[in-house]
């Protein structure tokens, strides 16, 4: 998750969007974590941005998305989303391009960094899995994403339906240097999954630009795989990974396949970030027969904060800011591995229990 693009950051302001379901819950949680970590780091206090969106953005505004919180974003680096449930939204609404997805074609947030480990005292179907799939965000086959304007997919007659990937060397240079500069960080292999041999322009393009980019990075092993056997390889030997960098649709595949077989979706964390802006938000939904009950599971929230933190660490050169992330990280793996746990891990912490047990452990080192 390192930047290129360098600017001094000391005072941290971070937008806060509650979202729908159990997202009050989490976001809250997540929240607390952050403020208790940037103390133990010994960083300045955030400076929080409370932003409307969902059933909230609705209610006050008669918009999921409203222009005031997008205004808001405007003059912010880095936020955090709660989820959304855009399926319980009014008619009007439900056909519009959901929330999130909204956000980030807005900031251009093309690249989406999903990280996948196995926890200690989290049951795992794949103990030694380790590994982040760097997800190009922007194009592909998302039809909400890949046109100036309009969807991606058409229906020219009744019984006929056609959708359009779009893909670009520029797209595909900037996910390729995102995914290299990763695995400099981590274990220096990167395996380029593609579909090359059926789709040999668009995914032709994707895997040879990658190569390209590859040359910037002499230390890393690169290689590649189609997508099809990257999913059985990932089943049968996850270990063998490092960093996989793909399109769209594959990323989102795979990066739930990889989050189930760490233990659960649950702990899924994900950041969505360009060069100049970045956003925190879990893989999993809004969970809407959870909220209010006080048995949501923040951790993938609460990971994904950690990420957002080194993210404008190393962007700001900031290492206390980035120290606070690592804090983050640590506490809530230590968390787990004390065998503490909500309901949906077999455990019976709270969320609001099982965020003091992460509070209390950001101040170890």
């Amino acid at each position: 998750m390192s930047n290129p693009t360098k600017r001094d950051i000391s005072l941290v302001r971070l937008g806060l969007i509650d979202g729908d379901g159990i997202g009050p819950e989490v976001v809250r949680a997540t929240r607390i974590v952050v403020d208790e970590a940037m103390a133990a780091a010994g960083a300045a206090p955030v400076e929080w941005v409370p932003l409307s969106m969902g059933h909230r953005g609705i209610e006050e505004f008669g918009d999921p998305l409203p222009a005031a919180t997008l205004r808001a974003l405007d003059g912010l680096d880095a936020w955090i989303l709660g989820p959304h449930d855009n399926a319980s939204y009014p008619a009007e609404f439900r056909a519009t391009v959901a929330p999130g997805g909204a956000i980030r074609k807005r900031f251009g947030l093309s690249a989406n960094i999903r990280p996948a480990r196995a926890f200690a005292g989290v049951r795992a179907v794949a103990p030694d899995i380790d590994l982040v799939i760097v997800r190009e965000n922007s194009e592909g086959f998302y039809a909400d994403r890949n046109m100036f304007a309009g969807s991606g997919e058409f229906r020219p007659t009744e019984d006929v339906a056609m959708a359009v990937a779009v893909v670009t060397r520029r797209a595909c240079e900037q996910i390729a240097h995102e995914a290299f500069r990763l695995a400099v960080a981590r274990r220096k292999r990167v395996t380029v999954v593609h579909k090359a041999n059926v789709l040999p322009m668009t995914m032709g393009l994707f895997r040879d630009v990658c190569y390209e980019v590859a040359r910037d990075y002499p230390g890393v092993e690169v290689t590649d795989e189609h997508v099809d056997a990257t999913a059985a390889h990932l089943v049968r030997a996850p270990g063998d990974f490092d960093v996989l960098v793909t399109e769209n649709l594959f990323g989102d595949i795979l990066s739930d396949l990889a989050g189930e077989l760490s233990g659960s979706l649950g702990l899924a964390a994900s950041l969505n970030c360009s060069l100049t802006r970045a956003m925190a938000q879990a893989v999993h939904g809004a969970a809407p027969t959870l909220a209010g009950r006080n048995r949501a599971n923040p951790a993938a929230l609460q990971l994904s904060a950690a990420m957002l933190l080194r993210w404008l660490g190393a962007r700001g050169n900031n290492r206390t800011i980035s120290t606070a992330g690592t804090r983050i990280e640590h506490a809530v793996a230590a968390t787990f591995e004390a065998g503490i746990a909500t309901a949906d891990l077999g455990g019976l912490a709270s969320t609001s229990e099982f965020t003091e047990q992460v509070c209390a452990r950001v101040h170890r080192r």
